[in-house]
């Protein structure tokens, strides 16, 4: 398997945490997304999108880190990345519903690039809409996460997956977490397992 990434892509961050967690061998295949990589025609070969992630898996290419995810957890089963019980689940997805869909939305590169751009927003306006966004979504995140160590119980499941480069994300933007001990909490509980280590930011190749 090639995964096309990028080290700060909370989506390529989530793939890489789900390839560790199944013990799946991939080759990292970097895109800097600030120098526009992305957009050169032998990437948009790759991925019409032209984001990341991308997941080459030899007869195909997939794309969308939700869709990825759902492959690997079909063809992979273990360890499973949903819970036991159809309630259970629903909740699980919920929380990674809301990161995918409401959050990360409105906070990726590409919309940060416009407000600025294309909208005229300097960066403290920009920040503030960044700031906005996660403090919305976490707010809902703490009040839904279940008893610990992780999102959902001893078991690390797709909310994990979601929620760990979110606060990442929040950290490098500087945004107080003082309000969200649940989420800090299970931060820390998955930044002790080596899958989620090993798919951190910083020890990607292409970290700068």
């Amino acid at each position: 398997m090639k995964l096309y990434t990028y080290f700060r892509s909370s989506a390529a961050y989530r793939v890489r945490i789900a390839l560790n967690l199944k013990g799946v061998t991939y080759e990292s295949a970097p895109i800097n997304l600030l120098t526009g990589e992305q957009r050169e025609e032998s990437y948009k070969a790759v991925n019409p999108q032209m984001r990341v992630p991308s997941l080459n898996i030899g007869a195909t290419t997939l794309i969308q880190s939700p869709a990825i995810l759902e492959y690997l957890d079909e063809v992979y089963p273990e360890p499973p990345l949903l819970p036991v019980g159809a309630v259970t689940r629903a909740k699980v997805r919920a929380i990674a519903s809301l990161i995918a869909c409401d959050i990360h939305p409105l906070n990726n590169s590409g919309t940060l690039a416009y407000l600025k751009n294309r909208l005229g927003h300097d960066k403290a306006a920009a920040d503030e809409w960044y700031a906005h966004w996660v403090r919305e979504g976490f707010d809902a995140i703490e009040a839904l996460l279940g008893p610990g160590p992780y999102a959902f119980g001893a078991r690390i499941t797709l909310a994990d997956i979601y929620l760990v480069p979110q606060v990442a994300n929040a950290r490098r933007f500087h945004i107080p977490l003082d309000a969200y001990p649940k989420i800090v909490a299970v931060d820390a509980a998955c930044a002790a397992h080596k899958a989620f280590q090993d798919a951190a930011p910083a020890k990607q190749p292409d970290a700068t």
